[in-house]
């Protein structure tokens, strides 16, 4: 009981303590967005260097917040005895990144005269930040506590953003879906977060409990599904601005997301004695097909190319599961508790290796006036299609390295002893907020 309101009060103090840090910040440096701030953004985030109606950016921002909140914050409701209190956690860190990406990613892109900026540019930046965090905290859900949870978000935040910054504005990376900086980086940040964090003598204990999955994920899964399928094509064309073009990334993920659908119906009823998929494959299948498609989405991919890419997706997420998360486990004593490895990982890098041929593929003649929307300095003749698809391709490495890097350093500061729950302690680190009583 003693160690219960120890680590409340813990969890409160840091909460307050993170807070009043934000607020501070926010008093000094952020200013509302004038109406000419569209000059102090950078083309590669989510503001155009064109004249453009600010009107088009708010419906954006509500579909990528409720995509952040409740498509990724629902992911983490993967056990049936720990996923309300999963829920809980993602909502208190959602609300703290949101604020802390404010500040990092206006100090990179949104500074001016010693103050940041900040309109519906910079919030939905901060929410696809937001979203590699959450991502992340499905690799080590169920190992960490709250405190842990905060100083994961803390951490991840800053590198998310610096790796961003580094590949769109110093490289000139087109990642509109955000393949590299959200999906690639949050999976295998997470990862690596998760491999520090091994403890061979709890890990039993861990994985009985979350075999524990039960009617109620399913029921997370399939309000997670429908939020994924109505605002995933949005997240992904959020960072790009249309003008009078036709929506290229929406019509993308949409045949995406189809094809990755209907290829978990084929091989998860030939890999399991299921006689349908469960809802949480479905959705691992939606996550997967539109992960494929976000560095490619703004490409020239073509509907039918659209569903191969999604169809591959699928078949990958779901192999995945089968056969490479028993390894990741076993060998490399990788503990994926959401699997997102196979469903933002793996379908990550195949997503900036399809932008990689694409890109090879750029031509004014296939794009016409769209080549400066995808490709400013390939329209601009600064840089032929062949520098640029290299640079999209060496920024997959790049990507790679800075959330490998980054993740042994989060987790070797969240295994410091003060930091973690008794050892002894019977129940997941992340239920001080809430659990489900088992039926007795």
């Amino acid at each position: 009981l003693e160690q219960n309101v120890a680590s409340r009060l813990r969890l409160s103090g840091l909460c307050f303590l993170l807070q009043i840090l934000n607020i501070l910040l926010f008093a000094v440096f952020v200013r509302y967005s004038p109406e000419s701030s569209s000059s102090l953004c950078s083309p590669q985030l989510t503001c155009s260097r064109r004249n453009q109606d600010s009107g088009l950016q708010h419906p954006r921002f509500r579909d990528v917040h409720l995509q952040v909140l409740l498509g990724f914050g629902l992911l983490v409701a993967f056990l049936g005895r720990y996923g309300p209190g999963s829920v809980v956690i993602s909502i208190l860190i959602v609300s703290f990144a949101i604020q802390w990406a404010v500040l990092i990613q206006g100090f990179l892109y949104f500074f001016h005269n010693g103050k940041i900026y900040m309109g519906a540019p910079s919030m939905v930046s901060a929410d696809f930040c937001t979203a590699a965090v959450l991502i992340s905290t499905g690799a080590v859900l169920g190992r960490v506590n709250p405190v842990q949870m905060l100083l994961l978000a803390l951490l991840e935040v800053i590198l998310c953003a610096l790796n961003e910054y580094i590949l769109l504005s110093l490289m000139g990376v087109s990642d509109s879906g955000r393949s590299l900086t959200v999906h690639i980086f949050g999976a295998y940040f997470g990862l690596m977060v998760s491999r520090i964090l091994h403890q061979p003598h709890m890990e039993k204990r861990r994985r009985e409990d979350q075999q524990d999955t039960g009617h109620q994920p399913d029921v997370f899964a399939v309000v997670g599904t429908i939020y994924l399928w109505i605002f995933w094509p949005s997240f992904t064309s959020a960072a790009t601005v249309h003008d009078n073009a036709e929506p290229w990334a929406v019509i993308n993920t949409y045949f995406s997301l189809v094809a990755s659908t209907i290829a978990t119906f084929i091989l998860s009823l030939v890999l399991y004695e299921e006689s349908t998929p469960r809802m949480v494959q479905i959705q691992d299948a939606t996550l997967a097909g539109a992960a494929v498609m976000g560095m490619a989405g703004e490409m020239l991919v073509t509907p039918f190319g659209a569903l191969i890419a999604g169809f591959l997706a699928g078949l990958i997420s779901l192999l995945g599961f089968r056969f490479f998360t028993p390894v990741l486990y076993f060998r490399l004593k990788i503990q994926d508790t959401c699997g997102v490895h196979n469903v933002h990982g793996i379908p990550g890098i195949l997503g900036a290796l399809l932008g990689t041929l694409l890109t090879l593929l750029a031509t004014a003649d296939a794009y016409g006036d769209r080549l400066e929307l995808v490709f400013p300095l390939v329209a601009q003749g600064s840089r032929t299609a062949a520098d640029q698809a290299f640079l999209q391709l060496c920024a997959l490495p790049l990507t790679l390295l800075l959330a490998t890097l980054g993740g042994c350093l989060t987790g070797a500061v969240l295994k410091t002893k003060a930091l973690r729950s008794p050892p002894d302690k019977g129940n997941l680190e992340n239920t001080v907020l809430w659990e489900v009583k088992r039926g007795g």
